[in-house]
């Protein structure tokens, strides 16, 4: 056990993100190392690891995530929220520049302290999500048998880096998202998986938001997937350009830029640091670190 690589726990919103530094060497982190680390009974307690590395495209860094299964993903917001909030504990500056499997991301801090990024913009096109096949109409997808069987209506798809379908119910708190989540993640329509949401709008600039997320399962607060439910609720009229999304970890301001673009907003937190060993998954919490975190 070589316990050689430091580590930030942080959180958006309760979404918890690990945070490695491979800035000036190669982590090591192997996939069953994520697995064995990303547990809360008995690990450190993760929904993704994000590696900092340097970026090959001019961007002040890349971001590279991967859910706690182990697979690497594309995209997520509230991990670019927990970097964005490093970095500029490390240097003042006005913004900085992300680069992730999905794209390049803009991070700034606003003046209440929370920090925003420009998610880019949408993609709705069936082959964009992608689907297995085209559908007629992607803002109303009726192609998934587990939602079928439970009598859940159309769905709507988009992507922002990663893939989502996101269902309008009457009360997501009634979603039974451990039986429906991992059956819809993993519907052959999609055949990358699928980041799964059910929403209820409950007024023009409001709306409440559960998420089971691909490779992580049900999770407190996801970026992404309140960005794409912001995005095709104001697509579909459902709401307007701006829209609170309240998750189970709290609120996300999501806005929808005349172009498209989408800009989330909220706060994030550090838990704690430690040291691990990239390669068995044993890992040791630094004590003080994490009392004064709590305090």
């Amino acid at each position: 056990m070589t316990l050689s690589l430091p580590f930030v726990k942080m959180n958006g919103l309760g979404n918890d993100i690990l945070v490695v530094d491979g800035r000036d060497r190669p982590t090591g982190l192997t996939p069953d190392a994520i697995r064995k680390l990303s547990p809360r009974a008995d690990g450190i307690g993760f929904d993704q690891v994000v590696t900092l590395e340097p970026d090959a495209h001019g961007a002040d860094i890349f971001m590279r995530i991967a859910n706690g299964d182990g697979g690497e993903v594309e995209a997520c917001g509230n991990a670019a929220r927990c970097v964005a909030d490093r970095l500029f504990a490390e240097a003042a500056r006005p913004e900085l520049s992300i680069n992730t499997l999905g794209g390049r991301l803009r991070a700034w801090r606003k003046p209440d302290g929370t920090v925003a990024v420009d998610m880019g913009k949408a993609r709705f096109g069936w082959a964009e999500i992608p689907l297995a096949h085209a559908v007629a109409d992607t803002d109303a997808v009726t192609e998934i048998a587990a939602a079928q069987a439970a009598g859940l209506g159309p769905a709507s798809v988009a992507n922002v880096g990663n893939p989502h379908v996101v269902f309008w119910v009457d009360d997501p708190a009634a979603i039974d998202l451990a039986a429906l989540g991992p059956a819809i993640e993993h519907d052959p329509l999609f055949p990358n998986r699928v980041n799964v949401s059910f929403a209820h709008v409950v007024a023009p600039n409001r709306i409440d938001l559960r998420v089971w997320e691909r490779g992580a399962g049900a999770t407190r607060a996801c970026g992404t997937a309140a960005c794409a439910t912001g995005a095709l609720a104001a697509r579909t009229g459902r709401t307007g350009p701006r829209v609170t999304i309240g998750l189970p970890g709290g609120d996300l301001k999501i806005e929808i830029e005349t172009d498209g673009t989408i800009v989330m907003a909220g706060p994030v937190a550090t838990d704690f640091t430690g040291t691990l060993d990239p390669k068995d998954g044993t890992f040791a919490i630094d004590r003080g670190a994490a009392a004064a975190a709590t305090a």
